[in-house]
């Protein structure tokens, strides 16, 4: 792939108003007209409330594939991209929707490295009440997550891996066009979903690609068929850039792993990582990373490439190559090597059960707006993160519980903040006079 996509045709000019009407009948439009409307927005030529007005006809009528296909090239059009032509191995990564504890990427990349993948993993920050693989990585002291393309390159050439965030070159017709989604209501819709999603990714350089698409109460999207949809619409989409690609469905209907907060959730994936985590969240990343080695053509049998990364954890070799990925990128391996030097949360109380039974649900997005509530996210763009603050969730779907035992530990900077998330977390928290069975991890695989 090239440094930089080759230079633009002139752009056919267009009236906004009409391109907007035209999206509000449900018409298809052109490829000239995607062009026009992305490259305008980008250069100032068409203000915040014509495109906003734009996505909000797109977010109530769609886009066809052929549409989307075009809203991708356009973006990637928009900016440079990472050229990893020179690196003879397959180059894969993984992307997952978002949801609450999910911090799989911190486990996964690393562990698909020591198999011999090759991935260069650009990650976004927190949104909403799902947290950010930048701010987890960046609770640990020294990390840096800011590289530019020439230390993002060198890292992937090196390494075999890279974790960085989206610079200001690429791609940034998503940059601008994502944080007007935030504030009008169309972060949901799939074709733009899919737009923002394969624009970046292809313009990292890979090969391929494993997607996470999260469905339940705590995922963007809590409709199975609207999940389903959007897996369909990526694999689509990404096939077409010539992307290998693979879909997974899996549960967001509760937090994923037990702990939720950036640095909670590192010190688990360390746990994770060496073989000690829970269940749920060591299955769903191995499931997602044998996907990558199976794409990369590491082994071709799936469940042998999952043996292969089960004894990876197992040796040890998936830590190490956790340490060296933090310390190549000027992370500060003390705190891996003994998190509980770390620094801890000024008042750390459980919420215990006022009523026994089994845990029917747990409202998923509840908990997420819960540790943003306590500093593990940002409220507004200037919000400062606190890292040690959250919450390890101790009953889950399916489990028994007795009045007076604990549903969660609140990691809070203040008593008064331990007061008010007790009482919302036992609100968040449903349950039955009957056994319950625990939603299963995954649901379909394209």
């Amino acid at each position: 792939m090239p440094a930089s996509r080759p230079p633009q045709k002139k752009i056919k000019n267009f009236i906004p108003v009409e391109l907007i009407e035209k999206k509000k009948t449900g018409q298809e439009h052109s490829m000239e007209e995607i062009q026009y409307l992305i490259a305008s927005y980008v250069s100032g030529k068409i203000a915040d409330y014509q495109m906003a007005a734009w996505l909000m006809a797109v977010n109530f009528q769609g886009m066809t594939d052929t549409e989307t296909i075009a809203l991708v090239d356009t973006m990637l059009l928009s900016g440079k991209t990472i050229d990893l032509s020179h690196i003879s191995h397959f180059k894969v990564d993984k992307h997952s929707t978002g949801g609450v504890g999910d911090k799989v990427s911190l486990i996964l990349a690393p562990l698909a490295a020591a198999a011999g993948c090759v991935v260069p993993m650009i990650s976004g920050r927190g949104l909403g009440h799902s947290g950010g693989t930048l701010d987890k990585l960046e609770s640990i002291p020294g990390f840096n997550v800011n590289l530019n393309s020439r230390q993002f390159i060198h890292l992937t050439e090196k390494y075999g891996l890279a974790m960085g965030g989206q610079t200001k070159e690429l791609v940034p017709a998503d940059r601008k066009m994502y944080a007007l989604r935030d504030v009008t209501g169309t972060v949901k819709s799939i074709p733009l979903i899919c737009g923002s999603i394969l624009s970046k990714k292809i313009a990292e350089g890979i090969n391929g690609l494993v997607l996470d698409v999260k469905t339940g109460n705590g995922a963007f999207l809590t409709d199975y068929n609207q999940s389903r949809q959007l897996a369909k619409q990526l694999k689509t989409v990404g096939e077409y850039f010539g992307l290998q690609v693979k879909a997974v469905i899996t549960d967001m209907n509760q937090p994923l792993g037990r702990a939720v907060g950036n640095w909670l959730e590192v010190a688990e994936s360390i746990d994770t990582i060496k073989g000690r985590g829970p269940q749920d969240l060591t299955e769903i990343t191995l499931y997602l990373t044998a996907w990558m080695v199976v794409l990369s053509g590491i082994e071709k049998n799936f469940e042998k490439a999952r043996d292969i990364l089960k004894e990876l954890i197992a040796s040890g070799a998936a830590y190490e190559k956790f340490l060296q990925m933090v310390k190549v990128q000027g992370g500060d391996v003390s705190y891996i090597e003994n998190p509980e030097k770390y620094q801890k949360a000024a008042c750390i109380e459980p919420v215990t059960a006022t009523d026994s039974g089994w845990v029917k649900s747990i409202e998923t997005t509840r908990i997420g707006m819960l540790a943003l509530a306590l500093g593990a996210g940002r409220q507004s763009l200037d919000s400062v993160i606190k890292p040690e603050v959250g919450l390890i969730i101790n009953k889950k779907i399916g489990d028994r519980v007795e009045a007076g035992e604990p549903l969660a530990i609140i990691h809070a900077a203040s008593r008064q903040a331990i007061r008010e998330t007790q009482t919302a977390i036992r609100k968040a928290y449903q349950l039955s006079n009957t056994p319950v069975t625990s939603p299963p991890l995954f649901y379909e695989t394209f």
